[in-house]
């Protein structure tokens, strides 16, 4: 049986590569340009206030993404990973969280797209939106 044409395969690669999205996001930092603590970060601050992603990541002697998510009001669910067990469970190793302001209809791909890249040690639960790519914390 014959393969498909070299046309509709190259009509495939392109539909594919155009329905890509990249998004330019600008990730949080603390004062100092230096990363925040998970558990000494002021939550009150109105940057918190917004909808986004973020990341939560570990700083011992082999650093590795704890967390990867999204929220409506991220200083909610940060709140929340201060007493999730899962989350302290690497908190010897220092705390460290990023987040990005991303709009409603991007965040399930953006967090699919972390959740990809970085493999966190804790979350199996992922929206199962195409992946949204953006810049990375630590491009």
């Amino acid at each position: 049986m014959p393969g498909p044409s070299t046309a509709l395969v190259e009509s495939k690669i392109m539909t594919q590569q155009t329905r890509k999205v990249h998004i330019q996001v600008t990730w949080g930092k603390c004062t100092g340009d230096k990363w925040c603590r998970l558990d000494t970060v002021d939550l009150s601050s109105p940057v918190f206030g917004d909808g986004g992603v973020y990341v939560i990541w570990h700083g011992g002697a082999k650093p590795r993404v704890v967390y990867v998510g999204q929220a409506k009001v991220i200083r909610d669910r940060l709140a929340a990973h201060r007493n999730d067990d899962r989350i302290q469970a690497y908190a010897k190793y220092g705390l460290y969280v990023t987040w990005a302001i991303v709009v409603s209809a991007h965040r399930d791909g953006v967090e699919v797209y972390l959740a990809n890249a970085y493999e966190p040690l804790v979350g199996e639960r992922r929206p199962t939106a195409e992946p949204i790519t953006v810049n990375l914390p630590w491009d």
